[in-house]
Formats: structure tokens, C-alpha cells, sequence
């Protein structure tokens, strides 16, 4: 081994056991200590490729005692392999203080790529990921989710089973033909992709909650309408000028900022009475 103490993150399968890469193998044959989020998960990913490694628990109730123990190695020269219990380490799952810890310490961090249910679903989702955000899970709290759903990105977050109508039903409110995409069970037997509104999804599983491990992708919100006031008076000023009102709301449009269709639709609206 090195003398060098330092930790390797290493990202394990999502479902299918066969996603482990052979990086992640290497390092787990030949670090000195496995911190994993629950050994007799990880015992089950090492026998299957006949990996003898010693295991330590490292999760939520632990992290901050189990953490000092393990720099304290490393700092002596070990090396420590990190090991949620699926999927990247830190991505809603323990990790932070001890990657903190290191880099504090100025002990080295090698991070391994690896299986992600976030960024299978938004791949699978063919909705935009030139700009999203991976918020972890949902928020409780109503007012908190009606917020965060009015971002203007693609949205990846993970949802409770249970909470998949419910959490829909707030953004069918708002807008129930958001595009949304639920990614059930990804990479295992039964996985399924299910892709439609915020309107027809929320209905379905309100009838029959989906099973599993769930992964929601939204579509952004769409970008809120400019407003047409200033705009829609300084045409109405040109056509009652003798403009044309086709033309006139072209040039009003690409003065302000503005849809000329939507100007132009707004100029011939019926006046209510």
C-alpha cells in the first residue's frame, strides 16, 4: 500500500450489481478499510465479486465519531474506500463531513465516476439538461415545493413512493401540462420510465402509487409572460397614428422586448363592455 494515506469515493451500482466498475473493484480489493453506509449491503456487492475487505459502518448517526476515526488513519497512511449504500457517496447520501474532513486535513481525495440515478433519469427524462438542478428529495412543506417548482430549469429530485401523487397534484395546480418524467426502479428487473403532464401523472398515481425507488424529473417552468402594458399602448398610438397594425407591432416588438403575435393579439382583443 501507499504510504500516503488517503480516501478513494467510490461510486457503487443503483440496482443491477454488474454497473460496479473495475476501478471500484481495484480500489475496494486493495484499500486498507471500507466505510460503507451498511455492511451487510456492501458484503453482498464484495461476494458476488469476491472481494475480501474490512468493513466499518459510516452513516447518518455515525459520521461525525466514525469520521475523526477514520482521518486519524489515514493520517498513519491507510487508504479509505467510501461506499454508500448505492450510487455516488455525498449525492443524498453520507459523505460530506468526511470528504470535508480530508480536504482539511489536507489529505488526498480520489474520486472514482460511477453509477448515478440522478443522471440516468435526467438522460432518460429527453427533457432539457443543458441547465438543471438536483434538489435531493422533495420538500415537505407546501408553500417550500410550490416555490421550488416555479424554477425555469429542468428539476431532478428524488420522491417518496407514497408522495409521488401528491407532490404532482401541488405542480398540476400551478400547471398541469409541465412535462414530467417518473424513473421507478432504474437499472433493476422491473424499471420503468413514465413520461407525461403534471396533470395526466398526478391523476395516475393518485389512482395507484408507483412501487420502489422513484426518481422525478420536471420540466422548467416556462418564462414568465413580459408585460404587455407600455408596449400595447405605444401601438395603440401608432395604429390610431395610421399604422398598420401588422407592421406597427413588429416594430413595437423588437423595441420592447416583446412578442409581436402577442402584441398584436392583445391590440385586437374585443373591448369589454
Amino acid at each position: 500500500m501507499s504510504t500516503t494515506g488517503r480516501l478513494i469515493v467510490c461510486p457503487t451500482p443503483i440496482g443491477n450489481l454488474e454497473d460496479v466498475t473495475l476501478r471500484v473493484l481495484s480500489a475496494l480489493r486493495e484499500v486498507d478499510v471500507v466505510a460503507c453506509e451498511d455492511t451487510r449491503r456492501t458484503r453482498v456487492l464484495l461476494e458476488r465479486y469476491g472481494v475480501s475487505a474490512t468493513l466499518v459502518s459510516y452513516h447518518e448517526h455515525n459520521e461525525r465519531a466514525r469520521t475523526t476515526q477514520l482521518v486519524d488513519r489515514m493520517r498513519k497512511g491507510d487508504v479509505v474506500a467510501l461506499v454508500s449504500d448505492a450510487g455516488t457517496p455525498l449525492v443524498s447520501d453520507p459523505g460530506f463531513v468526511l470528504v470535508g474532513a480530508c480536504v482539511a486535513a489536507g489529505l488526498a481525495v480520489e474520486v472514482l465516476p460511477g453509477p448515478s440515478a440522478v443522471m440516468s433519469a435526467l438522460v432518460a427524462s429527453a427533457l432539457p439538461s443543458d441547465t438543471w438542478r438536483f434538489v435531493g428529495y422533495l420538500p415537505r412543506k407546501r408553500g417550500a415545493l410550490a416555490e421550488l417548482l416555479r424554477a425555469s430549469e429542468t428539476i431532478v429530485a428524488f420522491e417518496s413512493p407514497n408522495r409521488v401523487a401528491a407532490s404532482l397534484a401541488v405542480l398540476a395546480q400551478d400547471d398541469a401540462e409541465r412535462p414530467v418524467v417518473v424513473c421507478r426502479e432504474l437499472t433493476k428487473r422491473h424499471e420503468e420510465i413514465v413520461r407525461g403532464t403534471a396533470g395526466e401523472l398526478a391523476a395516475r398515481y393518485a389512482a395507484e402509487p408507483p412501487r420502489g425507488e422513484v426518481v422525478l424529473v420536471l420540466g422548467g417552468a416556462p418564462a414568465a409572460a413580459p408585460e404587455l402594458g407600455p408596449a400595447l399602448e405605444a401601438l395603440r398610438k401608432l395604429v390610431d397614428a395610421g399604422a398598420k397594425p401588422r407592421p406597427a407591432s413588429s416594430v413595437v416588438a423588437s423595441l420592447t422586448g416583446t412578442k409581436a403575435n402577442a402584441l398584436y393579439r392583445a391590440l385586437m382583443a374585443p373591448v369589454e363592455p
